[in-house]
């Protein structure tokens, strides 16, 4: 594998890059002057002071490559890209061809300078995408305005936000309303409204009045820190094409040193008039020409600048292995609820069978708020209604609803396999009605029940039919009932849609698709999305501010809750991949001409180093256009 000397890029951040460079600087000085002269003046420098002049340039540039390769040699490594730079230049200087020796080595360093500094660039450019937490807040402590370390803030402290500023902590909205910008977040810049109570994360910029934040997590829990983490893990996630590659030049080193061997053994008994000069020259351009960086360096880098490019765009890829999967997919597999539609549920209508709608509601509010599934804070913020009433025992049941005790009564609240689950009986038209539907039994009794509406996102029509025209199958899941998910799926265009669906029975329709040869990503936003998010081939998680489970699952996480994202990732996925068999292809391409020209004797050490340094120049270039690309 390719390793780098960052010798300059890790001690010298802060140095202008020509003191950094200043060695390597004159060693190219005295190698063009030297050229100069034996070239443009015809002056041909006695022999040892040619010796002398060159092996200072030489070692100028090269001692970091010798001493690097030597430290291999004695741990066993010789098959390396220092040991074989070392062997190449060293023998151009035993059959005296100086100049070539030198200019081997100084545009070697040269093309691992421009690597080093592009990958740290690279890096440095996804680390700050995110790393925006402030190092100062504002804390109010005994009633005074306090500025203090982030770190130090303890759950329950108010904090102070002015306008401009960055939000420092997660936290809960105090004042009646603010405006915040969440591209840092999100990847969008529009402004944000939050209320009382709302949720506000770190990261994001408030645009209006002082904001008062009631902090919710520490510093390292909040979701920004964990978006940190994310991005910064992903570096370290290698996709199977950087897999691959590392474990070719592991191979490819040796054997092109047994392939330059045999340039200079097999012509001995093939050829009359054999020159060792000139085979040893030969297999010296093989050497010098064969070096893997270029791939080995620009292959890294794309997914870097892909992983930087998704970043930017508010979507996280957790490696450069799902990169890669995620150019693969053919299916696409959503949940309903806060995916393709807004999960924003207004109450519709509350039928009581008594005609009591006003206590109807009030049981559904008492028992509902206990939950936070998007249905049920509807009906729990649905009008004022009567606190008096004593909840106690309240059970969740997966994919069916709640059960607790309210003033001494089971009341149940959920679809119709709860209320089948306890042998209530209800009338059988419910399940014709197409709005999603919350089911009400008190006392064993059914009681009634209340609709509530949900709207579809502006964009998902638009994203579905974008999806079916690239070839992808599209395939919906929704515990939501099956009347309503049809009518979605009718109205957005879906292949295929199920409903009434239990968080198993989600992962059963997924592993039915796998079976089939399916490469599929799903993507959902809710804890009872986490199993089939690990399940697929790719898991998405929609609105990386939502669940917990869903996000540290999930290989992607789409920080808004915007459908087209999705597309957004395939296509991110698509334009690294490309970009980085582009690399692949050009490497390869031209590193095989000039090796069978150089054991031809057409190509010099000159065309070899000029050859391999410029494929990694261009190489690195091509990955770097990854980063200015639009999606």
């Amino acid at each position: 594998m390719c390793e780098h000397n960052h010798e300059h890029s890790h001690t010298e951040k802060d140095t202008p890059w020509w003191i950094s460079q200043r060695k390597l600087l004159i060693a190219l000085i005295i190698l063009i002057t030297l050229l100069i002269l034996k070239y443009a003046f015809k002056i041909t420098l006695p022999f040892y002071a040619s010796l002398l002049l060159n092996g200072i340039a030489y070692l100028l540039a090269g001692i970091p490559v010798i001493q690097m390769a030597f430290r291999k040699a004695k741990r066993g490594d010789f098959f390396n890209e220092f040991f074989l730079m070392s062997v190449a230049t060293l023998g151009a200087f035993a059959i005296r061809e100086f100049e070539e020796g030198v200019a081997v080595m100084v545009f070697y360093q040269i093309g691992e300078w421009f690597q080093d500094t592009a990958v740290d660039n690279a890096k440095k450019s996804i680390k700050s995408l995110l790393d925006i937490r402030p190092d100062k807040v504002s804390v109010l402590r005994d009633g005074k305005r306090v500025d203090v370390n982030p770190k130090t803030v303890e759950i329950g402290e108010i904090i102070l936000v002015k306008a401009g500023e960055k939000v420092a902590l997660d936290g809960r909205l105090i004042n009646e309303r603010a405006a915040f910008n969440t591209a840092a977040l999100t990847g969008e810049s529009k402004p944000d409204t939050k209320y009382k109570g709302d949720t506000v994360f770190a990261g994001m910029i408030n645009l209006e009045t002082v904001a008062e934040i009631e902090v919710v997590s520490s510093f390292q829990d909040s979701k920004l820190s964990k978006i940190l983490e994310m991005v910064q893990d992903a570096t370290a996630r290698k996709s199977k094409t950087q897999l691959f590659i590392s474990r070719f030049a592991k191979i490819y080193v040796p054997i092109i040193f047994a392939l330059a061997l045999l340039v200079l053994i097999v012509p001995i008994f093939l050829v009359s008039d054999y020159s060792f000069r000139d085979w040893f020259y030969r297999s010296l351009v093989f050497l010098v020409i064969s070096c893997p960086c270029a791939l080995v360096v620009s292959i890294p880098l794309g997914y870097f600048g892909g992983i930087g490019l998704a970043s930017r765009n508010g979507i996280l890829f957790k490696g450069s292995n799902f990169l890669d999967a995620i150019t693969t997919v053919d299916t696409i597999v959503m949940d309903k609820t806060g995916t393709l539609t807004e999960g924003v549920f207004e109450v519709k209508e509350v039928h009581a069978v008594n005609g009591q709608a006003t206590t109807l509601l009030d049981y559904a509010k008492a028992i509902e708020s206990n939950s936070t599934h998007p249905i049920a804070k509807a009906i729990a913020s649905h009008q004022p209604g009567d606190n008096s009433f004593i909840t106690e025992g309240i059970e969740e049941i997966a994919g069916h609803g709640l059960k607790a005790t309210i003033n001494n009564k089971l009341v149940l609240a959920g679809n119709s396999k709860l209320l089948d689950k306890f042998n209530i009986r209800y009338p059988e038209e419910i399940k014709q009605i197409v709005d999603s539907i919350v089911l009400i039994a008190i006392a064993d009794q059914y009681a009634g029940y209340i609709t509530v509406a949900d709207r579809n996102k502006p964009d998902a029509k638009q994203v579905i039919s974008a999806m079916r025209a690239r070839g992808l199958y599209t395939v919906m899941l929704s515990g939501d009932k099956t009347a309503v998910v049809d009518e979605v799926a009718r109205e957005l265009g879906v292949d295929k849609a199920y409903g009434d669906l239990l968080p198993e029975d989600k992962v059963s329709h997924v592993q039915r698709l796998i079976d089939e040869g399916r490469n599929v990503a799903f993507a959902g936003d809710g804890v009872n999305d986490a199993p089939v998010v690990a399940l697929a081939q790719v898991g998405i998680a929609m609105g990386g501010l939502g669940a917990d489970a869903t996000i540290e699952t999930a290989d992607v996480v789409i920080q808004n809750d915007e459908p087209h994202k999705i597309l957004s990732a395939i296509k991110i996925g698509k334009i690294t991949r490309n970009i980085v068999w582009q690399n692949v292809i050009l490497a390869m391409g031209i590193k095989i001409i000039v090796l069978i020209l150089g054991a031809g004797g057409v190509a010099t050490l000159w065309e070899a180093v000029i050859a391999d340094v410029g494929v990694a120049l261009l190489a690195i270039l091509n990955a770097i256009r990854i980063q200015n690309k639009t999606v």
